[in-house]
């Protein structure tokens, strides 16, 4: 049998290839795997056991404390690394005994609707940075967009079509929608554009007669998301992904269907959208407001 190392490799190189996992998963996949392997001292895929999967466990949460939902990525990558064993006929330890920590649910933070839309009015549109940055933010909370998704954007869309189609995680795609403010946003931005540019947005210099120079990267983004924030006068942190929760948000209590919202966001499991059903149970609220407390009345 090979050894462990080999093993490793062919199983990134298959998350790559036939799972179509991005580079960066693998990057991620490989740092978690070989910490594990390292503090295991393994060199055979069949040295792998319950024992030393544990005591990974014990350092990871003792030795330099990580969050819980940081360990549990770790033996996440452990468990299906095992699981590719067994594909290969490895005859390794079972991944099922190896339990998945409990994560304490997510608490997601909301803007009120008032500072959002204080903040999403914030940028100046007299000039090209701030016409880009007003697209930026509507295009962010109409479609949901991932922050890598919204970099790669194409400037050539159909955006009459009210419609984009997206390449997310997994190089899956799915349709997301541009609202009206949004279109017209992105509309006069593009207006404002005299360059070649193949990308929907743009890094500018700084400056008082900005040029363009290339795509925007997700650190620019960030940060003029986080200035926005503080020019708005928000308190709550709001950041690219944290539209991504509006946005999802927003559905929910205006009725959409769960399952849509899913589809919108690119999520592969139901379980991941269900984080924002506790804000935005109608029917649970309106229980509450007709049954609770009656007698006091």
């Amino acid at each position: 049998m090979a050894s462990v190392q080999d093993a490793l490799q062919n199983y990134l190189d298959y998350l790559e290839v036939e799972k179509n996992r991005s580079i960066k998963t693998r990057e991620n996949y490989e740092r978690y795997l070989k910490a594990f392997l390292a503090f295991a001292k393994v060199k055979k895929p069949e040295e792998i056991t319950a024992e030393k999967v544990i005591q990974f466990r014990l350092q990871l949460a003792r030795g330099k404390p990580l969050k819980r939902i940081t360990q549990s990525f770790y033996v996440i990558a452990i468990r299906n690394f095992l699981k590719y064993l067994i594909k290969k006929d490895y005859e390794v330890l079972s991944p099922d005994k190896i339990e998945l920590p409990k994560i304490p649910r997510r608490q997601i933070e909301i803007v009120e609707y008032a500072d959002l839309e204080r903040f999403l009015n914030s940028p100046k549109t007299d000039n090209l940075r701030g016409l880009r940055d007003k697209a930026i933010l509507e295009t962010l909370f109409s479609t949901g967009l991932r922050l890598s998704e919204l970099c790669k954007l194409d400037r050539y869309l159909n955006l009459d079509r009210g419609e984009i189609t997206v390449r997310g995680k997994g190089e899956k795609l799915r349709i997301v929608f541009i609202s009206d403010r949004a279109r017209t946003a992105l509309k006069n931005y593009l207006a404002k554009r005299g360059d070649a540019e193949g990308v929907m947005f743009v890094s500018l210099s700084k400056g008082p007669n900005p040029k363009i120079i290339g795509k925007i990267t997700p650190r620019s983004v960030q940060r003029l998301v986080e200035f926005y924030r503080r020019k708005a006068g928000i308190t709550k942190k709001i950041t690219p992904h944290q539209l991504r929760h509006q946005f999802a948000t927003d559905l929910l209590v205006n009725g959409a269907d769960l399952r849509a919202v899913q589809e919108m966001l690119g999520h592969s499991n139901i379980a991941t959208t269900q984080v924002y059903t506790h804000l935005t149970n109608k029917e649970l609220r309106e229980v509450h407001r007709a049954f609770h407390g009656r007698r006091r009345n």
